[in-house]
């Protein structure tokens, strides 16, 4: 989601300042075709020092917070690493743009704050009912984030995207871990019986929504980002099967994980109305693309099974 978004700034003239520890999921190679169009540092944000000394040199008059640990299943096994990013180093960040005087400052949370949803969707207003590890702490910083535009005046804006995929994303998240095992001739596995539904909304639709929250949005005010595409995980994988042209026999049935919730779904028409922002990709269109480009880029996929087999052996 970074990258794309990096590409967009580019592909509009502007010339990032990207921050990044490159942790297990961060990768360079996501940005090679704009390499020189950006300037980057390796840091952790949770060093307040360090990121001061970057803001001190760079003066950034806008920052957009995409830092996070990510993944449902690692928070599930281990949850400090997400208390110690999502929640201390959003604070860190928090206090070093107020320091510096930011101008705008775009914090981007996820819909899983809400939790599951099983009619309807969930506006901006909604209560927040984090159901693991990784969406409490993100709603933790959300509500801070909150908190400091009430008690501080601080000039933030909140996105709250659907589930993302597309190119580059690392194959821990459904869709590319399902590309990742047909790739090496293994099953695809599906929690339970794969009926947990996910909206789904392409990486370059959710950079082109920050980017109209950076442009556009009120001071203050929350957006959720999200598509018409509503789909159980089962019928997703089937049809990214259908679309490599695999046997639909490759499926296999785990284990359910704790607190999986079953249905996400996220009510966008405030984004349509006041950013004048929508998801333009199809699910099948951005599915096709995805899978076209993962078998291209079969070798960048394959190089992070080792760190995926640790996770789901």
């Amino acid at each position: 989601m970074g990258s794309a978004f990096v590409k967009l700034l580019i592909k509009r003239a502007a010339y990032p300042l990207v921050i990044d520890k490159l942790t297990y999921a961060g990768d360079l190679s996501r940005l090679k075709d704009v390499k020189g169009e950006f300037t980057f540092y390796k840091a952790d944000i949770c060093n307040q020092s360090q990121i001061d000394k970057i803001f001190a040199k760079e003066k950034p008059e806008i920052v957009v917070h995409f830092a996070a640990e990510s993944h449902v299943d690692r928070s599930l096994n281990k949850a400090a690493p997400f208390i110690e990013t999502n929640i201390k180093g959003t604070l860190a960040l928090i206090d070093i743009c107020r320091k510096h005087n930011i101008r705008r400052f775009v914090f981007i949370s996820t819909d899983e704050v809400y939790g599951e949803v099983l009619k309807g969707s969930s506006k901006e207003s909604s209560i927040f009912k984090p159901s693991s590890p990784y969406a409490a702490s993100k709603a933790a910083a959300d509500l801070l984030v909150q908190s400091y535009i009430r008690s501080y005046k601080f000039p933030a804006i909140i996105v709250r995207p659907s589930n993302n995929y597309g190119p580059w994303q690392y194959p821990e998240k459904l869709i590319p871990l399902a590309i990742l095992k047909i790739i090496e001739g293994g099953k695809v596995p599906l929690y339970g019986k794969g009926r947990n539904i996910r909206q789904w909304l392409y990486v370059d639709d959710c950079a082109e929504g920050i980017l109209a929250a950076v442009n556009k949005g009120v001071t203050g005010q929350a957006y959720n980002l999200g598509s018409k595409y509503e789909s159980s995980n089962i019928k997703t994988i089937r049809l990214l099967l259908k679309v490599l042209g695999i046997k639909q026999n490759r499926l296999e049935f785990v284990k359910d994980r704790p607190g999986h919730d079953i249905r996400y779904s996220l009510d966008y028409s405030k984004a349509y109305k006041d950013l004048k922002w929508y998801s333009g990709v199809e699910f099948i269109r951005g599915l096709k693309y995805t899978a076209a480009w993962s078998l291209e880029n079969r070798e960048w996929i394959k190089s992070k099974s080792g760190e995926i087999n640790k996770l789901y052996r």
